[in-house]
C-alpha cells in the first residue's frame, strides 16, 4: 500500500495537468493536430476549354510495357497541367487497320481517377471536331490490363507520389519515354 499510494497520487496530478485548457485547449493552435487536415473543403475542378483537334505532327508515341498491335499517341499541343491537380490531354489510339479512336481526357494524380471529356469525330474532310461526353464523370484508373494506356500514363509519365508533376516535366517525360527512360 505504501508503494501504490505515491504512484496513484502522481498519476492523479498528471491527469489533472493533462486536462488543463491553457496547455491543451483550443487556444493553442499547435496542440490541435487536425487543423492542418481540413477535409471539409470540397475540391473544385477548374473550367476548361476543349483543345484544337489533334494534328499528326503533334503526336508523341507512348510505348506500353506489354505488346500491343495498337499504337498510342498523346497530342503534345493539347497537354496541360492545371492548379486543380488535373493533367488534361488528347489521346489517339490507332489500330493496325488504320482506325483511330481520339479522346480528350483528364487525369487526377491526387485521386488516381480519370475523366473522359470528349470524343473525336473525323469525317475526313474538315479535319475533325469534338463531341462532348454527356456522361463524363471521374472514374478510378483500374489498370487491370497490361495494355491500358491510362495506367501507363499515370505511373510512367504524368504522376509521382507527390501528385501531378509540372507541365515542363510531363513534356520532358513524354519526349524521353517516361520516368524510367530518362536520358
Amino acid at each position: 500500500m505504501r508503494r501504490t499510494l505515491p504512484l496513484l497520487l502522481a498519476l492523479f496530478c498528471l491527469s489533472a495537468h493533462a486536462a488543463d485548457p491553457l496547455i491543451w485547449g483550443e487556444e493553442n493552435k499547435w496542440a490541435n493536430f487536425e487543423y492542418a487536415f481540413d477535409d471539409t473543403a470540397k475540391w473544385q475542378e477548374l473550367q476548361h476549354q476543349l483543345p484544337p483537334y489533334p494534328k499528326p505532327e503533334n503526336f508523341i508515341p507512348i510505348t506500353l510495357g506489354a505488346r500491343s498491335s495498337n499504337q498510342f499517341f498523346v497530342d503534345y499541343a493539347s497537354l496541360s497541367a492545371s492548379e486543380d491537380g488535373v493533367v488534361r490531354y488528347s489521346m489517339v489510339v490507332k489500330s493496325p487497320s488504320g482506325a483511330e479512336t481520339i479522346s480528350f481526357e483528364g487525369m487526377s494524380c491526387t485521386t488516381g481517377e480519370r475523366k473522359l471529356y470528349a470524343f473525336g469525330r473525323n469525317d475526313g474532310k474538315s479535319g475533325g471536331d469534338w463531341a462532348r461526353n454527356r456522361y463524363a464523370k471521374w472514374e478510378p484508373i483500374q489498370g487491370r490490363s497490361l495494355n491500358d494506356f491510362r495506367r501507363e500514363l499515370f505511373y510512367h509519365y504524368f504522376c509521382t507520389v507527390e501528385g501531378a508533376v509540372k507541365l515542363p516535366n510531363i513534356q520532358h517525360n513524354l519526349k524521353s519515354g517516361g520516368f524510367y527512360n530518362q536520358n
